[in-house]
């Protein structure tokens, strides 16, 4: 019997869902769940009609990370030059696509149902909006080993939680329960257990229904401001309003708030 793919992918109400399907290797992302979920990426990108991806699990791991048994396709890497380029172009393109995942102008949600770590919780790191369940864990491993979790897992998680907490589960290799990681800022929300995956689904719903335009300047101009200093800032926002001002969604849009305003 031949294996089922190491991702599915379905559409819902504008919604791309891709859920990784590798529940006995708990997820572990594999040169074909990459692959898979590279062309789900490209797809979702380049196709107006899905408004928001909708990324999830099956099994009793959200993702145990790289799928390490699988090896480097060359072998081990033996030089520091070689590691470093590894890391920056290899593990089968997760830094390349992590970053396209920041890059595209429609928001990506994670759904984390239970453990995630590694090279899985860098990828949800990379996604606009992460939900937790109450029983979803987060932690990186790679301390275990005496290295550090390299494909944007320093650079993003002290981006997203700060200095502080990126020694928490970087340095002293600690665990985060979903409770915490709202506390660190990790996750947006932590949902139950139970209904979880709708739950999920009803947030992906509310976002089809926003103004996509809105949301892809939002997600650039967000960017770009945590990186410079507050004057950059402020011209960022004006450049992006500049835009979507002259949006003809954004003068019917303003005019039918005003003309609902006057009739309170």
């Amino acid at each position: 019997m031949s294996e089922e793919p190491h991702l599915l992918t379905e559409e819902q109400d504008g919604v791309l869902i891709a859920t990784l399907n590798r529940p006995e290797k708990l997820n572990a992302l594999s040169a074909e769940t990459m692959a898979l979920f590279e062309a789900a990426l490209g797809r979702f990108r380049d196709t107006p009609e899905l408004r928001v991806m909708l990324i999830r699990a099956t099994g009793r791991f959200f993702c145990s990370g790289a799928d390490l048994r699988s090896g480097a396709p060359g072998g081990p890497a033996r030089t520091a030059t070689a590691i470093r380029e590894n890391h920056r172009r290899g593990l089968h393109g997760m830094q390349r696509i992590y970053d396209e995942m920041e890059h595209i102008e429609k928001p990506i949600v994670g759904a984390i149902h239970a453990t995630c770590v590694g090279g899985g919780l860098e990828m949800m790191m990379s996604c606009d909006f992460r939900l937790a369940a109450k029983g979803a864990s987060f932690s990186f491993p790679e301390g275990l080993f005496g290295v550090l979790p390299a494909s944007n897992g320093v650079s993003r998680l002290t981006r997203i939680c700060g200095p502080h907490w990126a020694r928490w589960l970087i340095m002293a290799n600690q665990k985060a329960d979903a409770d915490r990681a709202l506390i660190m800022g990790l996750v947006h929300d932590v949902l139950p257990d139970e209904g979880f995956h709708d739950a999920a689904m009803e947030f992906c719903r509310h976002l089809t229904k926003q103004n996509a335009e809105q949301m892809g300047a939002a997600k650039i101009a967000i960017e770009m401001a945590s990186e410079v200093g507050r004057d950059t800032g402020r011209h960022i926002e004006r450049m992006a309003n500049s835009a979507l001002m002259l949006n003809p969604a954004y003068l019917e849009g303003i005019e039918r708030y005003i003309q609902a305003l006057g009739k309170k």
